[in-house]
């Protein structure tokens, strides 16, 4: 067994040892580069300047800057300094940056003074807390008491910002001795990341992730299901404060494989990265994302022939689609969460086709899976679909000040309950069936949302599909379908309605179909809490209470 599988390190040591291994391999974005042992030298200089800041082993340190070689430096050098990474979401605006920064105690925040007009961090800052303007260097805001800096990269210091390079001179008092003296007082079980899901859901939580749980995660996906291997290099388009992307990172810094990152994502651009970079491997996991570089326009005369593995997540109906587009590459799937470190299942290479598209495959080393009746609470053999249970060594260690929930969650036997319906096979794959509170409930029957947009999705003028759960009078709830077209395709209410209308019980069949061009996301995940807030007020302010009557063909029992 390869030593890298077994080993469990630090994310500071990780870079230190992969720039010791492969110190030509590249982390390579689409206008700058650095070689790893570049990066390494580069964070332990901001690992310098960090503590002589005052960042403390154990401090919560932010990270809020657009992708690029200064948010990988920062990351890694707040590891160095003992400290705990939390990235922030580049999209975020003022009322998620107050709660973010005031739940998370940041102590330190690392963010950008000289970015473009659409980024604008210090201005949203200053809309996030009033107080931010008023103070010096050291720092005292009422909604963010434990925050003591504000500290900036680029030129130009606002007020209430100190700018990372003034702690030169006392960086060069930190010896290499006392960083080592710092990276050796962390241990692997220490919490490595405060991530906050901010996915589906409208209440952010924070996962507090160890080392561990993310250093072993990247080395077993590197040599159990990826393959990788040095002069491979691995296209993520994912952000850099999702955990998808880190744990592709430390795929590749576990087996000295480049990575590219598309930074800030743009279709055109990325194409040019997966042909001129000769990608052997590509995670876009989100159709919102891999879509738009599917359906450019240089798409067809790009040479994707490089590549051999990619990574996707979807419907069965969706992976199929997407398997087709690239049939020379072999698509995986997976299963995984902010809870998960990423992934907690993911199929193999040499898995046929059917298993790669209907499951998310067996767990990754290291992890377990159980399917659990969310009712009585007892394990369910093979087959039978339950609430999935998982538990290991890249499951997280609780909600970041929610004992009272991660009490509800995680059991005395390590057992996280992960809310999602799924079943195992006879073999131990995993297989995502949908959400527990992603149900509708039309009356007294259940509608799982993924189960209709695997359906909708069929619809050749489908792209995307996304449904949520539309108020009603009758029946409490009934299905609301938001579709975006295929490009050039048209399609109406009506006609998509008509489609399902005696092909799928009539109780699940959309009521309302919404067309959009845009969608509202959270980092990669559509906010499905937003749909359903917009078909609410849509419905309200028409006085619309009861949807409209269905008919299926030949039938009549549809109320």
């Amino acid at each position: 067994m390869n030593r890298f599988l077994v080993q469990s390190t630090t994310v500071g040591d990780l870079l230190a040892g992969a720039a010791q291994e492969w110190p030509d391999a590249e982390v390579i974005f689409p206008d700058q580069r650095a070689s790893f042992r570049e990066l390494d030298r580069r964070s332990a200089s901001i690992a310098r300047l960090l503590i002589a800041s005052g960042v403390d082993p154990g401090d919560h340190v932010g990270v809020l800057l657009d992708p690029g070689l200064d948010m990988l430096a920062t990351m890694f050098g707040i590891a160095k300094a003992g400290a705990t990474i939390v990235p922030i979401n580049e999209r975020f605006r003022a009322a998620e940056l107050r709660f973010l920064i005031g739940h998370a105690d940041l102590t330190h925040l690392v963010t950008r003074c000289d970015g473009d007009e659409q980024l604008d961090f210090i201005g949203r800052l200053n809309d996030a807390f009033t107080d931010l303007s008023a103070g010096g260097e050291e720092l005292s805001l009422a909604e963010a008491p434990a925050l003591r800096r504000l500290l900036v990269i680029g030129d130009g210091t606002p007020n209430g910002t100190t700018a990372l390079e003034s702690f030169e001179e006392a960086a060069a008092a930190v010896s290499d001795r006392d960083l080592q003296r710092t990276g050796h007082g962390v241990s692997v079980s220490d919490p490595a990341f405060l991530m906050y899901t901010s996915g589906t859901s409208a209440e952010p939580k924070g996962c507090i992730l160890s080392h561990e749980a993310f250093t072993r995660q990247g080395r077993s996906i590197a040599f159990t299901r990826y393959h990788l291997c040095p002069g491979d290099t691995f296209w993520c388009p994912l952000p850099l404060f999702h955990n998808g992307a880190i744990a592709t990172l430390f795929a590749c810094l576990s087996s000295g494989a480049n990575y590219c990152h598309a930074g800030r994502f743009d279709p055109g651009v990325a194409l040019l990265q997966l042909q001129d970079e000769r990608c052997t491997h590509a995670i876009p996991t989100f159709q919102t994302i891999w879509l738009r570089v599917l359906d450019h326009p240089d798409f067809a005369r790009t040479d994707l022939s490089s590549l051999r593995v990619l990574l996707n997540a979807g419907s069965p109906q969706i992976l199929e689609g997407l398997q087709a587009r690239v049939p020379h590459a072999v698509q995986l799937s997976n299963y995984g969460s902010t809870e998960a470190a990423g992934h907690f299942s993911m199929t193999l290479i040499d898995d046929p086709l059917d298993l790669r598209l209907n499951t998310g495959g067996n767990p990754l080393p290291g992890m377990e899976a159980r399917i659990v009746d969310p009712d009585s609470g007892l394990e369910l053999p093979a087959g039978v679909e339950g609430e999935i249970h998982m538990r290991g060594v890249s499951r997280f260690s609780g909600y970041y000040k929610s004992p009272e929930l991660t009490a509800e969650v995680i059991d005395s036997d390590g057992w996280f309950r992960t809310g999602d319906l799924g079943t195992l096979d006879d073999d131990g794959r995993l297989a995502f069936c949908g959400r527990l509170k992603d149900m509708i409930k039309v009356g007294g029957e259940n509608v799982a949302a993924a189960e209709l947009e695997g359906f909708i999705a069929l619809h050749p003028a489908v792209n995307i599909v996304q449904v949520v759960g539309a108020p009603d009078a009758y029946y409490t709830e009934v299905p609301a379908a938001f579709v975006e077209l295929v490009p050039g395709a048209s399609l109406t209410e009506a006609e998509l309605i008509e489609h399902c209308l005696g092909q799928i019980a009539t109780f699940k069949v959309p009521r309302y179909v919404r067309f959009v061009d845009e969608w509202p996301m959270s980092g990669t995940k559509i906010k499905k809490f937003t749909l359903r807030e917009q078909i609410s007020a849509e419905l309200k302010s028409a006085g619309i209470s009861v949807a409209p009557k269905l008919t299926a063909p030949l039938r009549t029992d549809t109320r």
